[in-house]
């Protein structure tokens, strides 16, 4: 599928970035940072194609909707 090739060379080239900007540091907890940074943005965009409906947004996601629930919850979605 072309736009998971175009999800992931998003993904590629934001921590191609990350790695150069760390100036000396040394990296921690990037699999969080990276998740936090992506799963908002996804929710967002998720609920509003499916106009709302959670249940629907779930099956699209391929979560429960509970686990959905939890997630808008946590990033204080509507």
């Amino acid at each position: 599928m072309k736009k998971d090739n175009d999800i992931a060379a998003c993904v590629r080239h934001a921590m191609d970035d990350y790695f150069r900007d760390l100036d000396g540091e040394t990296p921690a907890g990037i699999y969080d940072m990276v998740v936090s940074c992506v799963e908002q943005p996804l929710l967002e965009k998720v609920l509003h194609f499916a106009e709302g409906n959670q249940t629907r947004a779930a099956d699209y996601l391929g979560i429960n909707r509970n686990t959905l629930r939890k997630k808008m919850a946590q990033y204080g979605l509507k």
